[in-house]
This record gives C-alpha cells, sequence and structure tokens, in this order.
C-alpha cells in the first residue's frame, strides 16, 4: 500500500454496461449517478448508439476506513430517457473495497428499463436494481 492509497476507499466501483427498453439498445440516455458517505456526489454520463455507458471508479479518503465503525456509501443510479426517468441501481455499498458489488470481479451490467426492480444482497450489501450482473449473492439464512 502506498501513501496515496492510506484512508482511500471506494464508494461506487466502475461500471460499464448496457442499458435497453423492450430488447433494444437504448441511445442518448443520461445516466446521474450518486454517492453519499459522509456528504453527496454526482455525476453523469450518456448512453452511445448501443446502449452502451461507462462510469469510472468513485473514491474518496475517509479516517473512518482505519477506525471501529460501520462503512455504509449510499449508490444511486437513475436514467434518463424520452422524458421518463427510471431508477436503475440502489444500494448500500458495506465495504470500501473495490469491486465488492461483484464479489471482486468487473462490474459489467445489462439494465432492461421495462423489467421489474429485484433486491440482491451481496457483501451483506442490499442492492435493488433494474441490472443483471456476473455474481452469485448472499445465501439466504433461516430466521427463527
Amino acid at each position: 500500500m502506498s501513501i496515496n492509497d492510506f484512508a482511500k476507499v471506494c464508494l461506487f466501483s466502475q461500471m460499464n454496461g448496457v442499458i435497453t427498453l423492450d430488447g433494444k439498445p437504448v441511445t442518448n440516455a443520461k445516466l446521474v449517478r450518486t454517492v453519499k458517505l459522509s456528504k453527496p456526489d454526482s455525476d453523469e454520463t450518456h448512453t452511445d448508439a448501443q446502449g452502451n455507458f461507462e462510469f469510472p471508479a468513485k473514491f474518496t479518503r475517509s479516517i473512518g476506513k482505519h477506525l471501529p465503525q460501520e462503512f455504509a456509501s449510499n449508490q444511486d443510479i437513475t436514467v434518463h430517457h424520452n422524458g421518463k426517468q427510471y431508477k436503475m441501481w440502489s444500494a448500500v455499498k458495506r465495504t470500501p473495497d473495490e469491486n465488492s458489488e461483484s464479489r471482486g470481479k468487473p462490474l459489467v451490467v445489462a439494465c432492461e428499463l421495462n423489467s421489474e426492480e429485484t433486491l440482491i444482497k451481496v457483501n451483506n450489501s442490499p442492492i435493488f436494481s433494474l441490472c443483471t450482473w456476473d455474481v452469485e449473492p448472499d445465501k439466504k439464512r433461516n430466521v427463527f
């Protein structure tokens, strides 16, 4: 670990993928990503002619990384297309490691805007999404 990595935490891993609507690529849609650890921060990107998009990883420095406290970064992505707004991703990232949303693999998603929102937990982090990606969800626990 270099001195530049001290207290560095990943709020949202790099994400790339494709957006479709009724199976067809969504072109020139605006995607707005918002993260919040201590204060909100937003950025945006657009889909290309094939519906592809990419967000770089979002990092910050937090001394909390080295203190005995819970890490919780709120993550949201909305898609704006043809006057409609779709909530594509809403999660709470509970580990400061990059790619924890996909158990260490690159976060590559396929998102169908007309699909049902699903809830999965990955590394004990709840993710509500219109997307699918290569990840094995946490095993469900029996509660008595």
